[in-house]
């Protein structure tokens, strides 16, 4: 899963992007039109691998993994600018926008006063403005093309001209409804307003658990609501609040360290942990389990995923040479104690090509190739 940080200058995506990957990226108090973006890779917690890896003492452990990208802060109007952003973030499979919510005179705010309600229409308005820009331009060449004698797709030329309308009107491609021949058209162009939006209220420590942080979100729900004509049924937007500053602090500590502070200050988990929670809900993934004395190995799939397509994330020849899967939910397993036990109990059982993988499943996969 790739995640791309975005956000109005001074919002402070790059210390929530400190805060997720425990890196110690230098953090400004002006806007920067140019610089390198910043990449990391965090491993997903999962109690799940941990346990079992405590059972099977494997050796090697695999997490899941999410990649995070930052860059450079969105302008408003400033297309040209914001397409070196949309450039770098094309292939992200949603965008975590970081809003300022946080009050510091010492931080100047783009538009020079601290309204999140406003910065996110504003940022999702660049977004809507930058694939407006891009439907434009191809449509233009195809229009030239046409006048040079080469005919070009009609079904293409259909769904730009779809899309334009919607962005004429201000509306997100992520709250238009595509079939699903448009959902497989739509990859390729890479549209930015159509990924998957988690809002991220960056508060300020005072106001942890504060019931206008409360009230912004409702707001922010009611907002993005307000547009929503479901994308293929699909729910396109979540939010959540957290301190970046409070949050980079605690990334730095060890494990037990930050459990302390976490308790002190009334957090439940860190950002890392929830952000991914959030994500993972947002995009419909969920993660099945392999285990063995070699390795114990979380695998992250769509939901409703097929036992057949699940065994080619591992390996191809897997998915071609695929005879049966061997399943037991881990729920299932820990109650059971040992693989045996839980076959005997008939909690282990064959599964064939159509079955739905379902989180937690632990899979052995029978192949013949």
């Amino acid at each position: 899963m790739k995640l791309a940080i975005i956000g109005l200058s001074n919002s402070g995506k790059t210390t929530v992007f400190n805060a997720l990957t425990g890196q110690n990226i230098e953090t400004t108090l002006y806007p920067t039109v140019s610089g390198e973006p910043h990449f990391g890779v965090v491993k997903v917690p999962d109690r799940r691998v941990d346990t079992l890896a405590g059972i099977y003492k494997p050796k090697k452990i695999t997490y899941a993994t999410v990649e995070y990208i930052d860059y450079l802060g969105l302008t408003k109007g400033d297309v040209e600018q914001n397409r070196k952003v949309f450039d770098l973030i094309k292939d992200a499979d949603a965008i975590v926008h970081v809003v300022r919510a946080f009050e510091n005179e010492v931080v100047s705010h783009p538009l020079n006063e601290i309204n999140p309600l406003k910065d996110i229409e504003t940022l999702d308005l660049e977004l809507i403005f930058g694939d407006l820009e891009f439907v434009e331009k191809r449509l233009a060449r195809m229009e030239e093309s046409a006048r040079k004698g080469k005919k070009p797709s009609e079904g293409e030329k259909r769904l730009l001209v779809k899309c334009r309308e919607a962005l004429e009107k201000e509306i997100p491609l992520r709250n238009i409804h595509f079939d699903e021949d448009e959902g497989r058209a739509m990859k390729p162009l890479q549209f930015i307003s159509i990924k998957p939006e988690v809002v991220v209220l960056n508060i300020g420590e005072s106001d942890l658990n504060a019931e206008k942080v409360k009230n912004i979100q409702k707001d922010a729900e009611t907002f993005f609501g307000s547009r929503d004509k479901g994308s293929s049924g699909a729910r396109p937007y979540a939010s959540l609040s957290l301190c970046g500053k409070i949050e980079m602090e605690i990334a730095q500590l060890s494990a037990e360290e930050a459990r302390v502070f976490l308790d002190d200050l009334g957090i439940q988990e860190p950002a890392l942990n929830k952000l991914i929670h959030v994500s993972y809900d947002l995009l419909g993934l969920i993660s099945f389990l392999t285990v063995g004395e070699d390795e114990v190995r979380a695998w992250t799939i769509q939901k409703g995923t097929d036992a057949h397509k699940a065994a080619g994330k591992i390996h191809s020849d897997i998915e071609r040479g695929f005879i049966r899967a061997e399943v037991v939910g881990y729920e299932d397993f820990i109650a059971s104690g040992t693989m045996h036990a839980a076959k005997e109990k008939g909690l282990l059982r064959l599964e064939g090509k159509t079955y739905q993988v379902k989180d937690g499943d632990i899979i052995n996969f029978r192949f013949n190739v």
